[in-house]
């Protein structure tokens, strides 16, 4: 049976990553950036949970490109002949064809669907050069794909819950340096100290960790003029 693309490579190929996700628009870290196999969509790290059971691939960028692990492709199709690249210590492969702008006239590879020079002895630059090619000369895509029932995101990578949000301060922000934080007629406002920014309506409040002592905007701001340095005088002609 002649086989083309399967839905999930077809999704690899059309979906758009690394733009917000729709269903998490105000939430932190929604870009999508995984691809679910099973539902043949691109989902943001929020959506992971709805789709925990599901076939996860990851997609990175390099050089302004979407690229894959290939220890996970290797997973799914053949990718021998396809030029791969080191990224933190792994090896990734370019999904999409990247033509290149001038014709290449040295010796050595080059690929089969873009002409774009490679290493040898690879043949492919990219995942979705290697597919155009197999279907162009064989018509059947099916001796290349491997079954893969279970396919999972790397442990390193960072599932956010809804507990995290929560925990976040978002109110208040703790900046802690050695700075003073203004010039005031307090003592204590002057020693180094941490420094605690409350955001209100009314404004933001700086709380100087050491005294408690606390001063508004307008205080502060007031404070900051008061540090600076008076008109210099000329000295005297001569």
């Amino acid at each position: 049976m002649v086989i083309g693309k399967p839905a999930w490579l077809q999704a690899l190929d059309s979906e758009k990553f690394f733009v917000p996700c729709s269903h998490h628009e105000h939430a932190k870290k929604n870009e999508k950036n995984i691809c679910c196999l099973d539902c043949c969509t691109s989902i943001c790290p929020h959506c992971v949970s709805s789709h925990r059971f599901h076939r996860l691939v990851q997609v990175r960028r390099y050089v302004y490109h979407d690229v894959v692990r290939l220890e996970d492709l290797e997973k799914l199709i053949d990718c021998s002949n396809v030029q791969s690249y080191t990224i933190n210590s792994s090896k990734v492969v370019f999904l999409k064809k990247r033509p290149q702008n001038r014709q290449f006239k040295g010796s050595g590879n080059v690929c089969t669907s873009c002409d774009r020079c490679l290493q040898e002895p690879y043949i492919h630059c990219s995942l979705g050069c290697k597919v155009e090619y197999v279907l162009r000369q064989k018509k059947d895509l099916s001796p290349y794909l491997r079954p893969c029932k279970t396919l999972q995101l790397s442990p390193d990578f960072h599932i956010p819950h809804d507990d995290d949000e929560a925990n976040e301060t978002t109110h208040s922000t703790i900046v802690e340096g050695d700075e003073p934080m203004a010039s005031s007629d307090s003592e204590n406002l002057s020693l180094p100290c941490a420094k605690i920014i409350h955001t209100s309506r009314n404004g933001r409040r700086y709380i100087c960790a050491r005294s408690a002592t606390s001063v508004t905007d307008e205080e502060y701001m007031t404070a900051n003029m008061s540090r600076r340095k008076s008109i210099p005088h000329r000295s005297p002609l001569c």
